[in-house]
């Protein structure tokens, strides 16, 4: 499956070889590695492959596309026992996501309302989700407005969880369940 779903100008499919040039594009931007990775992570082509092109990765990589271009990236993936555990689930099917929007002049305009929406709605319609979660830095509050716009509520403070710019950030969980 190449394409996971469309809605409207909004379009989600699977990373392609063509897409490198685009990752280390976005991923060197500071603007958008002060939410995603840090800004003293910056990515280069050797960088992306290693880490977005690894065979044995248990995310599904995609490309987000907005009126055909390629505006930003999402994966999702099953939660694992052992994160499902740290988490608080049991045995509930949990899926994680994690997006940025890497065309910076589509900020402010839904479109990442529309694609939490959007894949919320296909990891539970199509891959039979009972909860999906994510992860966002606690200060993150632009991120945190959108991801409550779609449904998502807070359920545990993760103190120090995500290292960024060199210090552990506490990160909020967060889930969506029907």
């Amino acid at each position: 499956m190449d394409v996971f779903f469309q809605n409207g100008s909004l379009s989600v499919r699977r990373l392609k070889e063509k897409d490198k040039p685009l990752l280390a594009k976005w991923l060197s931007n500071p603007k958008v590695l002060e939410y995603y990775e840090g800004r003293d992570q910056p990515f280069d082509l050797e960088k992306v492959e290693n880490v977005f092109y690894a065979a044995d990765d248990e995310e599904v990589k995609c490309i987000i596309e907005y009126d055909g271009q390629p505006i930003g990236y999402i994966q999702y993936y099953e939660l694992d026992e052992a994160t499902k555990g740290e988490y608080g689930y049991g045995p509930e099917k949990v899926f994680g996501i994690d997006q940025f929007i890497g065309e910076v002049d589509y900020w402010n305009r839904g479109i990442g309302t529309s694609l939490v929406t959007s894949m919320t709605e296909f990891l539970i319609n199509q891959l039979h989700a009972d909860i999906v979660v994510m992860v966002p830095q606690v200060w993150n509050a632009r991120a945190i407005k959108c991801y409550e716009k779609c449904g998502f509520k807070k359920v545990k403070l993760l103190t120090e969880h995500e290292l960024h710019e060199k210090e552990y950030r506490d990160c909020w969980l967060i889930e969506y369940r029907e």
